[in-house]
């Protein structure tokens, strides 16, 4: 099965090994042909560079002056588990495929399932074994040609592992076989390759009702040297329209000791375990809302219109004004104790239901929408948005808003942060775009500097590495314009992986 449905069940899927679905497709849609051979693999040294000679010298020096940078990873979706434990990996396809989700979402768009992926499925069918899984993934290597993510995982494979040839359907068995023998070497444990990354300062994204055991574990392990710090993600508490909503209300309240069951008894909850957060080193928050706008009702009227929503008898408008107002209390929180509020907002969570139910989120049908910022960051902003304590930084994936709507905010309101592009654009063109639409009106330093926004490890050190060389690239081509010094190009490359995302993030 293919495209949109490839995960939909019939009526003997959930029983049916996934070896014996691994040819099936539709007469219209056929697979493509495994492709073989050895080419080496060989990620250039001036890759994203300029071609231009002068400037592409420019560039190199910009990008020599910044490559050894601490690693500054202030948003992001490694589990501060992984290396309180520090488990070696197990294999190649557990570490670099199936946990990814900009690797599974195109594989599955060409026809392989999410079982194939090594998806766990709600449904109880078989998944692929990590080398089927890996050998999928190789016959299907030319598939990610000119997307980011294959300079991620090039650089994964060849500057963190070793890898010296392409993934292919001739490399692959041979590869898995190698890097599960080398991911049990010492050094390439989670510990030691935090280590190796120069990661300086790791923020995990949590459930308010996590005990962050594994963060206290980490914290008081006198040879751990490293800093990971919780971020505070209530995302299932405060959105009123999910199903989930009321079970969430109660577990909230078992981890506060605080009844959640009228509206001033959830926001004493949700206090209670920002605290909680803060306290085990946490310094923001972080909202994934379907959009920006938050409400700032009286009391008697927020606990009404809890008590219509909680009981089920208040509309879909209800639910949806209540997660604004929710938001709003988020904000206000934010102005009183300084944790950061990221906004990521703009995306329609969970696309393809069917996926959802059988595999759950953050399997790679997210899907962008049109986003709206002016009138909606109005109500936040008119409150707090010159409040020294408030800080927020805001997301899009809507390109139109950068220069019409987000810029013109961070250049007026000293609260307001740009956060780098994401999910769909954290890639090297998008941030060029980014960087022309938003600079020229707001400068360098309005915005958190680069956020990696990442589920698998290794791709840390690949992601930034991206990152410093397409903003060497932009930066000299405004030196090579005379718009700025090379002096203050350096400068301002520095700051935008130093000092940019401390700032933004209060790490």
């Amino acid at each position: 099965m293919h495209g949109g449905t490839a995960d939909t069940p019939d009526s003997s899927s959930a029983a049916r090994p996934v070896r014996e679905t691994r040819n099936l497709g539709s007469a219209n849609a056929p697979r493509d042909v495994p492709r073989g051979g050895r080419a080496p693999l060989t990620p250039h040294p001036d890759r994203l560079l300029p071609p231009e000679p002068v400037q592409r010298g420019i560039a190199r020096r910009l990008y020599e002056s910044v490559r050894d940078l601490p690693v500054i990873s202030p948003h992001g979706h490694v589990e501060a588990r992984l290396l309180a434990d520090d488990e070696p990996f197990t294999d190649p396809a557990s570490l670099l495929v199936t946990p990814d989700h900009y690797v599974t979402r195109l594989l599955h768009a060409h026809g392989l399932t999410m079982n194939e992926l090594g998806a766990r499925d709600g449904d109880g069918a078989e998944q692929a074994t990590p080398s089927e899984v890996w050998r999928a993934f190789c016959e299907h290597w030319h598939l990610f040609l000119g997307t980011a993510s294959r300079q991620w995982i090039e650089a994964e494979l060849h500057d963190v592992l070793g890898v010296t040839v392409q993934p292919s359907a001739d490399t692959a068995d041979e590869l898995f076989d190698e890097l599960t023998e080398r991911l049990r070497l010492p050094e390439f444990r989670p510990r030691a390759l935090y280590a190796a990354f120069g990661i300086e300062a790791l923020a995990t994204t949590d459930d308010p009702a996590d005990d962050l055991a594994h963060h206290r574990a980490l914290a008081e392990d006198p040879s751990w040297p490293g800093r990971v710090v919780p971020t505070f993600r209530p995302d299932r508490y405060l959105d009123a329209t999910a199903p989930g909503w009321p079970a969430a209300l109660d577990a909230l309240a078992e981890a506060s000791g605080i009844d959640t069951g009228d509206y001033t008894g959830l926001v004493r909850a949700l206090e209670n375990r920002r605290e909680y957060f803060r306290a085990h080193g946490a310094t923001a928050t972080d909202h994934s809302a379907p959009d920006a706008r938050t409400a700032f009702l009286d009391g008697d009227e927020a606990q009404r219109l809890f008590q219509r929503v909680r009981a089920g008898t208040g509309s879909h408008d209800d639910a949806r004004l209540l997660s604004q107002q929710l938001l709003g209390e988020m904000a206000r929180m934010s102005s009183e104790d300084g944790m950061v509020m990221a906004l990521h907002t703009g995306v329609q969570r969970g696309h393809h239901p069917e996926t959802l139910r059988r595999f759950g989120p953050d399997t790679g049908h997210d899907i962008p929408l049109q986003a709206e910022f002016t009138r909606a960051l109005q109500p936040m902003l008119e409150r707090f948005g010159t409040n020294p304590r408030f800080q927020t930084v805001v997301f899009t994936l809507d390109e139109t808003v950068f220069s019409r709507e987000l810029a013109p905010l961070a250049g007026f309101y000293p609260s307001v942060y740009l956060g780098a592009p994401w999910w769909f654009l954290d890639a090297p063109r998008a941030m060029h775009r980014f960087r022309d639409a938003v600079t020229e009106t707001a400068g360098f330093y309005r915005n958190a500097g680069f956020i990696d926004d990442t589920r698998g490890f290794c791709s840390i050190p690949a992601r930034h590495d991206t990152a410093r060389r397409v903003d060497a690239a932009h930066l000299s081509g405004l030196v090579a314009e005379h718009l700025i010094g090379e002096d203050d190009a350096a400068q301002v490359i520095h700051d935008l992986h130093d000092r940019q995302p401390r700032a933004a993030f209060r790490l």
